[in-house]
């Protein structure tokens, strides 16, 4: 049986994080995934819309996991190979290169995966402030406007 870890803090839930899944688990028989915690999001200057058990619940909850890890810290990914006898280390590749030190420590392989293109958790961020921003406008267009109509009065 193939273990196949890999890691991601997976806010706003989206298709990427779904491909990226099911290619990893793909490579083998299970997938464990490692969900960012909201104190390591942190330490990593990140900020989820999602607490880290709500992240949790979601990812648990796609067909091609098998098991959800906390991640709390970099350092943690050896102990986690070790510890979950995997296979496999997988991760997006926007991060090449930056693993290849665990194929040597561990004893197990590290492969990159290719992101998908057009969507990630920023672009959706930044898709929504951009409809916040534009109802934001709308609105003070139409308090403008009515105190306009006020004032006329």
């Amino acid at each position: 049986m193939k273990t196949v870890l890999t890691y991601g803090t997976f806010d706003l839930f989206h298709a990427g994080h779904i491909r990226l899944l099911k290619r990893a688990r793909s490579l083998g028989d299970r997938l464990i995934v490692g969900c960012s915690t909201d104190e390591f999001n942190a330490l990593k200057g990140k900020q989820s819309v999602f607490s880290y058990e709500d992240r949790a619940l979601i990812v648990g909850a796609c067909k091609f996991v098998d098991l959800v890890i906390p991640e709390s810290s970099w350092q943690q990914k050896s102990d986690d190979i070790r510890k979950y006898d995997v296979d496999i280390f997988t991760i997006g590749d926007d991060w090449i290169g930056k693993f290849d030190h665990l194929s040597e420590e561990t004893g197990c392989a590290v492969t990159y995966l290719t992101r998908t293109p057009d969507i990630s958790t920023t672009d959706v961020k930044s898709a929504i402030q951009q409809l916040c921003d534009e109802k934001k406008r709308s609105i003070l267009g139409a308090v403008d406007h009515l105190r306009q109509c006020v004032d006329r009065l």
